[in-house]
Parts: structure tokens; C-alpha cells; sequence
């Protein structure tokens, strides 16, 4: 069997003998180049199962490098060696289309990890998952979102999910993980909300025994325990400062420090966010980091609403009535009249398909076991769902205008003692005042 063949590229020498001993002992076929140009002669001759890539090159860069292959070769993953510290050229690689990035001094272990984890992805596909783990529908939105998932399997990079409550934030995290070289390793999914702050940093990286009051063993954090597979941080708006700063570093350095403990540790961890919020207004609030943004949307990803496709709601609910008549003992899952299905098809569905699945549990309770009628549905008129979901966010907005300008009388508008009031950052309530309108009063 002939070995994996590598390109190497880069033009000090003794980096380039590093790499090349350090993956000559994992028994692979290396290639050297230095320049551009000579990398460009190698492809030009044969293929690679596998390139690594200096960022800075004597005749180019080699995010240049990493665009070419992509159209040349795009089944083939890049790796691009950056400087220490530079995050935003291990960003910008990522954007481009690298698989992932090593930073100089280049760590053997963390170079044979990654070359492990390319070589993972010219295996055979891991089989797709059991029903109610597939992005099911036909909708053009749905197609490209398959798409999207095959392609960000075979990456490493930091990918954001963003959506409303119920468009499957976390199945389309998971399968990025399925369907890519992580697949045999842990997926852990934790939702950032559900965390007290007091506890938060220990739940993230760990502790040591007697580190706290009530820490009466070691634990081990959330990366740790993701060693190897794909963290998902869900909800990952409601960090609080304090741990957005802290996460940012583990990011950063692939390391993390756990409470008590003097030395940090090396991680091999992907991590894929999420949120219903809207980041980049968050941040422009100042209630988000924006360094912590630029490195966790490095691809973002959008789920869509079943609203917008509607034409998808038969298949679903027929998938979904077939799994919960299984589950609950039926040989045959009921029909939906069609009469059911239009309603179905004009409902908004605030909740997404969260609220279709519980929808239709309910509806296999009241129907007659054969068939659901519109009745078993028990659907709220569409326009007073719409009507209380805008008249709920005017109340929100009413009382937080109202919040803000009593603040300001009691301070005589002194902004700075008013957002001390508020429990918010001056810029962030300064945004909001903006947002509002009272500064047009």
C-alpha cells in the first residue's frame, strides 16, 4: 500500500526539516518546496493527500496557495503555519479555506494531530444519522444548508449557527461533527445560559482538588472532556464578560489553565456556537466582545424558519408523526387530513420545528388513532400569534424606554451614573438610547 504523500512549503529550512522528519516518522511520503513557484511545479506533477503551507512566502503568500488548490484540488486540505500570536492571519486562513492552522514554534504533537485528522477525511463518509437527525425538506434554503454542512465537515475552522429557537441550531452542529474526521471523538454540547457565573469558568477548563470551597476532587472541564471531538457552545450570547475574555485565550492558544492549577495544557478541541441572537448587534452594544466575534464567526451559518418553507411541512410531519407513533407503541402512525395539513401550512410557527414536534404529539393524543383533523391540531389563529409576538416585543421596548428615561431623570442625565443604574456599560446604553429613539426626544 503506498503511504499519504504530503507538500510541504516554506522557506526556512529548518521548519521545513521539522515537518518533514516529524511526518517521515508517521511514515508519509513528504515533498518540500520553498517558494510559490516550486509548490506549484510539485502540483503540477502529482497530486497530494495532504498540504502544508508557511503563511508568508518569498514570492507570495500562501493564502494564495491555499485559493488555488481549492480549485484545483478541493478534496485535498491545506494547513497553513502562521506566526505566534497572529490571530488574525490564522483567521483569515480559515476564511480562505484551510483545514486548520499551526502556529510557529511549530508543537510536534499538534502537527501530528492535525495531519491525523486530514489524512481522517479520504476515509469512507460516516453513514448519515437515524431519522430525526437529517436536515429533511426540499426547499432551496434546506438544499444549500446540506451543502454547506459537507463542506464545513471537511474544515476545522470555527463555525457560527445562528437561527430562531427551534431551526435545529444543534442538529446542524452535530452533523458537522458526524461527517467529518471528529466523528469518533466526543461531542459535547453545553447551553452557555444554564450556567451560574460563580461556576462557569471551573464548568469550561476544570478544577483541582481544594482549589474552592466544595471542590473535593479534580474535574475536568468541558474541553477537556471534548479532547479530540467538537465543543458546542450554545447560547454562546449570555457569557458573561468575565468568560468571553477567557475563552477568547483558549481559542487563541489551544490551551487551557484549570482552576488551581499552575500550568496550562494543550487542547485539541473544535469548537461550533450558536445563538438566536443577533452577535454583531451585541457587540456594537458593547455586550459582546468584538475579538471573541471575529474568532467564533470565522463561517458563519444560518438556519432558516419554517416559515420559510412551508412546502417542507408534509415530509416533516410525516417523518416526525412515524417517529413518535414508534415511540409510543403505535404499529401504524395516523394520517393527516388535508384539511390538517393546510392548516399546518398556514400556521407561522413561532417556535419552528420544536413547536411542530410538540404540535403533533399533542395531536396523536386527541386524534382517533386512524387520522388527525384540523381540530386535533388545536392551532391558534395565525394572525393572533403574529399580533402577540410584535405586541410583546412593544411592551419589552416600552418598558426599557421608560427604565432608560427615569435613569436619566434620576441622574440629570449624567449618562455615565445612569448606565451604573441600569447595571449596563455606558456604550452599551448609549446604544440603546439610540435604538430607542430618546435621543431624537
Amino acid at each position: 500500500m503506498i503511504p499519504p504523500s504530503v507538500l510541504i512549503v516554506d522557506d526556512e529550512p529548518d521548519i521545513r526539516e521539522l515537518v518533514e522528519i516529524t511526518l517521515s516518522r508517521m511514515g508519509l511520503r513528504t515533498n518540500a518546496a520553498a517558494t510559490l513557484a516550486e509548490a506549484r511545479e510539485h502540483l503540477s506533477r502529482q497530486s497530494f493527500d495532504v498540504c502544508i503551507t508557511d503563511m508568508r512566502l518569498p514570492d507570495g503568500s500562501g493564502i494564495g496557495l491555499v485559493a488555488e488548490i481549492q480549485q484545483r484540488a478541493p478534496q485535498t486540505p491545506v494547513a497553513v503555519i502562521t506566526a505566534y500570536g497572529n490571530a488574525e492571519a490564522a483567521v483569515e486562513s480559515l476564511k480562505a479555506g484551510a483545514f486548520d492552522f499551526v502556529s510557529k514554534p511549530v508543537d510536534v504533537a499538534a502537527l501530528r494531530k492535525l495531519v491525523d485528522a486530514a489524512l481522517r477525511l479520504r476515509g469512507p463518509r460516516p453513514p448519515a444519522r437515524e431519522s430525526g437527525g437529517e436536515l429533511l425538506g426540499e426547499h432551496e434554503s434546506i438544499r444549500q444548508l446540506r451543502e454547506l454542512v459537507e463542506r464545513l465537515a471537511r474544515s476545522q475552522a470555527p463555525v457560527h449557527i445562528t437561527g430562531e429557537s427551534g431551526t435545529g441550531k444543534e442538529l446542524v452542529a452535530r452533523l458537522i461533527h458526524d461527517r467529518g474526521p471528529r466523528a469518533g471523538c466526543p461531542f459535547v454540547a453545553v447551553n452557555c445560559g444554564a450556567i451560574p457565573n460563580e461556576l462557569m469558568e471551573s464548568e469550561f477548563f476544570g478544577h483541582l482538588k481544594g482549589s474552592f470551597t466544595g471542590a473535593h476532587r479534580d474535574k475536568a472541564g468541558l474541553f477537556q472532556a471534548a479532547e479530540g471531538g467538537t465543543l458546542f457552545l450554545d447560547e454562546v450570547a449570555e457569557l458573561p464578560m468575565h468568560m468571553q475574555v477567557k475563552l477568547l485565550r483558549a481559542l487563541q492558544e489551544r490551551r487551557v489553565r484549570a482552576v488551581g492549577a499552575e500550568a496550562e495544557v494543550p487542547v485539541n478541541v473544535r469548537v461550533i456556537s450558536a445563538t438566536h441572537r443577533d452577535l454583531a448587534e451585541l457587540v456594537q452594544a458593547g455586550n459582546f466582545r468584538q475579538d471573541l466575534f471575529y474568532r467564533l464567526d470565522v463561517i458563519a451559518v444560518r438556519t432558516p424558519p419554517l416559515r420559510e418553507r412551508a412546502g417542507d411541512i408534509p415530509l416533516l410531519a410525516q417523518r416526525i408523526l412515524a417517529r413518535i407513533a414508534g415511540d409510543a407503541g403505535h404499529a401504524v402512525a395516523p394520517a393527516l387530513e388535508p384539511e390538517a395539513l393546510d392548516e399546518l401550512r398556514r400556521y407561522p410557527f413561532p417556535g419552528n420545528v420544536r413547536e411542530l414536534e410538540n404540535i403533533l404529539e399533542r395531536a396523536l393524543t386527541l386524534c382517533d388513532g386512524t387520522c388527525i383533523r384540523a381540530a386535533d391540531l388545536q392551532l391558534r389563529p395565525a394572525t393572533s400569534v403574529a399580533d402577540s409576538a410584535s405586541g410583546l416585543e412593544q411592551q419589552k421596548e416600552d418598558l426599557e424606554r421608560q427604565a432608560i428615561r427615569e435613569a436619566l431623570q434620576k441622574t440629570r442625565y449624567n449618562k455615565t451614573r445612569a448606565a451604573e443604574l441600569l447595571g449596563m456599560s455606558f456604550r452599551s446604553l448609549r446604544y440603546r438610547i439610540k435604538k430607542l429613539g430618546l435621543d431624537r426626544e
